[in-house]
């Protein structure tokens, strides 16, 4: 057994370590100068308690992106160093967002141990490589990311830090391997576990769906599906339950083998990134001579974010998870005895309000960020949430889970077509969502996102449309001069947000503005970038006129896109003339 000493290295603080909604993401030179890392994980041990990290078990593992195993090496000598007794590691360093929350709350090891939290090593949906980013997030005891009051501790402990923890005598791990490696340091023994990456998941997830109408959906000749992980860890679970489970054709699965720099491309799933997706499923420039499958679906680079798409029809990330909420009691066996509640992230579109006022659920609006579902889950109020940037999940985890929301969608189609297997006609994903929309109107909804704008433009934009509200006899006038045909505002307001279950207040989450008919725009600075400020502006036209519902979404939206763009001075605020997407 190999001995190690540890060795307390003298360090200084580094500015910008402050953890945002979803960690500290940097580009990879960043995190490559000395001490970079380091300090922002000893920071991490110094703000958790004692118990959390002596004796404790820790996960650690990520989306596989380019300095991931570098970095896994040095956190397990940290960790060996700071008194951790084991640390998991999921095979090659790989183990999805919400499957490091499964491993979390479900895994048991061979001794009985139980995880406390874990370092997730993922930028999510940012591009990798060499000269892009990585990120580093920490989850909790209930595998959900950790409240701003852990967050504010580890960024005030990065402005103070001297010395970090480090077993340099212990030689590097290989997390290709399946298998417990053992070590012994001052504190006594310390092991790390290397495990299957997709079994733990893959377990949870049969307890939750109806695997056997599933499969049989697949195995109707009239249904097709394919699945594109963008080079994410998504494809080290794809084939484990798309092909061997539910038994669909290898050749369903696009860019499945998970890789540092994602292929060259940008693992974000939407319209813009993942282009051969959305190619196969006939919503590309140019029609393709293959029919496309009835289903698709694509996954983010931790996959935790999903896109789904019919027949040459795309799905938007609110209809979805109000299509899955509607839905789920009778498709979906984990939800049969009823759902505790939903809830939405507050620039999502408010089609889950709708479905929550008819179907009589408990109903919440939350700022961006799951730890804000999680504390409603933790406290038994929430069973299905999401957001309008292409994340969905339930409170089987505490994370959203792209593979949960597509095998929702697949029990959905499974469900509506129970009968047609045989020969009838198969209810398409455009039927269930123009069903949906008959049901509980239309929620017409685009993002415009503008990225790498200058961050001082940027908060001068957001401050010019806090003052704006200050008189909405005003922002009317203005409105009625841009488009003579838009509702006048309402009531307009900088999202604020008291957490029901502890109390604590999240104020700046976004500038509204609401429209007597139910419209809305939406203003708010995103924290997901790595550098620079990005812009998001999420414009919302509600139709209940069913003679309304199937318009072109572009044309429904242009009389408020005009307003927003305006009303905000975008343009000369922040010199771009077009956002960089639109979703």
């Amino acid at each position: 057994m190999v001995m190690f000493k540890v060795t307390r290295v003298e360090s200084a603080p580094i500015d910008g370590q402050k953890p945002g909604t979803s960690g500290l993401r940097k580009k990879v030179k960043v995190f490559k100068q000395p001490h970079y890392l380091h300090n922002f994980v000893q920071s991490t041990f110094n703000a958790l308690s004692a118990e959390k990290v002596k004796g404790a078990t820790l996960v650690v593992s990520g989306d596989g992106r380019y300095y991931s195993k570098d970095a896994i090496q040095i956190i397990i000598k940290m960790a060996a160093a700071n008194g951790v007794r084991r640390v998991w590691v999921g095979q090659n360093g790989l183990l999805s967002t919400p499957a490091v929350s499964a491993v979390i709350r479900e895994r048991v090891g061979a001794d009985g141990s139980k995880a406390s939290g874990s370092f997730i090593l993922t930028a999510s949906h940012n591009p990798g490589g060499p000269t892009e980013d990585f990120g580093i997030k920490y989850n909790m005891e209930n595998g959900g990311p950790a409240p701003e009051g852990v967050t504010d501790k580890i960024y005030e402990n990065t402005t103070t830090i001297k010395e970090y923890l480090i077993a340099e005598g212990l030689p590097d791990v290989d997390i290709s391997v399946i298998g417990i490696t053992n070590f012994e340091g001052p504190e006594g023994q310390f092991d790390v576990d290397v495990f299957d990456s997709a079994s733990d998941y893959v377990k949870l997830m049969k307890s939750i769906f109806d695997f056997q109408s599933i499969q049989k959906l697949i195995a109707s000749p009239q249904f097709s599906f394919c699945y594109d992980a963008l080079h994410g860890v998504a494809g080290a679970y794809a084939k484990r339950i798309f092909v061997e489970e539910l038994g669909a054709q290898e050749s369903s699965l696009l860019n499945c083998v998970p890789k540092e720099d994602f292929g060259g491309g940008h693992p974000d799933p939407n319209l813009t990134y993942a282009k051969e997706l959305v190619a196969r499923m006939g919503l590309g420039k140019s029609q393709g001579e293959q029919e496309p499958p009835e289903f698709g679906a694509a996954a983010d680079g931790d996959a935790d974010r999903n896109m789904v798409l019919g027949k040459r029809f795309f799905v938007t990330p609110s209809d979805s998870v109000a299509i899955i909420a509607a839905n789920a009691v009778q498709s979906i066996p984990y939800f049969s005895s009823g759902l505790k509640g939903v809830a939405r992230s507050m620039p999502t579109s408010a089609a889950l309000d709708v479905v929550a006022k008819n179907l009589n659920l408990k109903f919440f609006e939350v700022p961006t960020g799951w730890k804000f579902f999680g504390n409603l889950m933790d406290a038994g109020m929430c069973s299905v949430c999401g957001e309008e940037s292409f994340g969905t999940g339930s409170d089987h985890i505490r994370e959203k889970d792209g593979i949960w929301a597509v095998l929702a969608w697949l029990s959905i189609i499974a469900f509506k077509n129970k009968e047609n297997l045989g020969g009838g006609k198969l209810v398409t994903v455009e039927d269930i969502v123009r069903q949906h929309w008959a049901t509980y109107g239309r929620h017409y909804y685009t993002r415009y996102d503008y990225e790498n704008v200058d961050a001082g433009a940027a908060k001068e934009l957001m401050a010019y449309l806090v003052k704006l509200q200050s008189s909405l006899s005003d922002v009317n006038k203005i409105v009625k001069e841009i488009r003579s045909d838009v509702s006048n505002v309402a009531n307009a307001d900088e999202f604020e947000y008291k957490d029901p279950v502890d109390g604590s207040i999240s104020k700046h989450q976004g500038v509204r503005y609401l429209f007597e008919d139910g419209s809305r725009l939406v203003f708010r600075l995103s924290g997901t970038g790595s550098e620079g400020a990005t812009i998001r502006l999420y414009i919302e036209q509600y139709e209940q006129d069913s003679s309304k519902i199937g318009r072109e979404s572009q044309d429904a939206l242009a009389p408020l896109v005009d307003v927003a763009l305006k009303l905000s001075k975008m343009q000369e605020f922040t010199g771009r003339s077009a956002p960089t997407v639109i979703t």
